[in-house]
C-alpha cells in the first residue's frame, strides 16, 4: 500500500461543508417549543394588533412554503458535493419553518380567535397577501426555475440575488427581526410577551443567517472569478426592493412597538454590509457562527 493518504470524497475544509455541519449541530424541532403561554398572552393584544400579528404570520408562513418549493432547482444544478450537502439542510430547515408557522396558527391563533368569539381564519386566505407580495415570489420562482434550462453564471447570480439576498436576506430577516423585537419583553415590556413565537423566530433567524451566508459565499465566488459583474447583484436586488417594501403591511395599533423607520434602517444597513463583503476583495464573508449570531 502506498504511504500517500488517499483523497476523501468530502472536502471538510470547504466553507459550505462547515455550513452543513453547523446546521446538523444546531438542529431544533418546531414541535418541542412550548406555546402554552402564547395562547394565554394573546388575550391582552388589541384587535388591530391581533390582526396585524395574523397577517405577519400568514406572510411568513406562505413565504416559507414558497421558498421550500422554489429551492429545488438549485439542488439539481450545484456541482460541488459540499454545496449539495448544505442544500439538503436548507431544504429541511425551510420545511421546519413552514411547519412551525402552521403549528402556531393551529395551536395559538385558532384558540385565541375562539376566546374572542371570532370566526377561525386561515393563513392561506387571499386577504393577507398583496399583489406585490405574490409578484415577488413569482419572480423568485422563475429565477430559480430558469437554472434548469439555462444554468449560466449570470442566471445563478440572479437566482442567489432573488432568493438568498432579497427574499431571505431582506424580506424575511428584517421581518423576523421586527416581530422578535415586538414580542420580546426585553424590547417592549408593555406588549404581550409571546415566548413561544420568540423562541421559534430566534431559531428560524439563526437558520436564515446560515442560508444567506451560503448565497453570499456563492456570489462572492462569481464576482471574484469575474464570471459575473457586481452590478448584476445590485441591479437584481434594486428591481425587487419596491416589491419588498410594498409587501410589508401598514397597520396602526394602540400597542407600543417597533417603528417602521427602524426596520428600514436595519434592512439598509444589513444589505450594505453584505454587498461590501461580497464585492470588496479585502472583505471576507463572516464565519458561520457570526452569520447565525443574533446580537443585533
Amino acid at each position: 500500500m502506498s504511504g500517500t493518504e488517499p483523497s476523501m470524497q468530502i472536502d471538510t475544509d470547504a466553507r459550505t461543508y462547515r455550513y452543513y455541519r453547523h446546521a446538523v449541530e444546531k438542529h431544533w424541532d418546531p414541535h418541542e417549543i412550548d406555546l402554552a403561554v402564547d395562547r394565554e398572552a394573546l388575550a391582552d393584544l388589541d384587535e388591530v394588533g391581533f390582526e396585524g400579528l395574523k397577517r405577519a404570520l400568514a406572510l411568513f408562513g406562505a413565504g416559507e412554503d414558497a421558498v421550500a418549493e422554489d429551492l429545488a432547482p438549485l439542488s439539481v444544478v450545484l456541482d460541488d458535493f459540499e454545496d449539495q450537502l448544505f442544500i439538503t439542510t436548507q431544504l429541511y430547515e425551510e420545511a421546519k419553518h413552514a411547519d412551525f408557522f402552521d403549528r402556531y396558527w393551529r395551536e395559538v391563533i385558532h384558540p385565541a380567535e375562539d376566546d374572542r368569539g371570532a370566526e377561525r381564519s386561515s393563513p392561506a386566505d387571499e386577504r393577507w397577501f398583496s399583489d406585490e407580495y405574490d409578484e415577488l415570489f413569482e419572480r423568485n420562482e422563475r429565477a430559480m426555475a430558469r437554472l434548469l434550462d439555462d444554468d449560466t453564471p449570470e442566471n445563478r447570480a440572479k437566482a442567489y440575488s432573488h432568493y438568498h439576498m432579497t427574499v431571505e436576506g431582506i424580506l424575511a430577516q428584517t421581518g423576523y427581526y421586527g416581530l422578535t423585537r415586538q414580542f420580546d419583553t426585553d424590547s417592549y415590556p408593555d406588549v404581550p410577551h409571546l415566548p413561544g413565537l420568540v423562541e421559534g423566530l430566534t431559531s428560524i433567524r439563526s437558520d436564515e443567517g446560515r442560508h444567506v451566508g451560503f448565497g453570499m459565499a456563492k456570489l462572492k465566488e462569481l464576482v471574484e472569478s469575474e464570471r459575473v459583474d457586481a452590478s448584476v447583484i445590485e441591479d437584481t436586488v434594486g428591481e425587487l426592493l419596491p416589491l419588498v417594501q410594498a409587501s410589508i403591511p401598514d397597520y396602526e395599533s394602540d400597542e407600543p412597538g417597533i417603528e417602521p423607520n427602524e426596520l428600514v434602517e436595519y434592512a439598509t444597513s444589513k444589505h450594505g454590509q453584505r454587498m461590501q463583503q461580497i464585492t470588496a476583495a479585502s472583505d471576507a464573508i463572516p464565519d458561520v457562527d457570526e452569520l447565525t449570531a443574533l446580537g443585533d
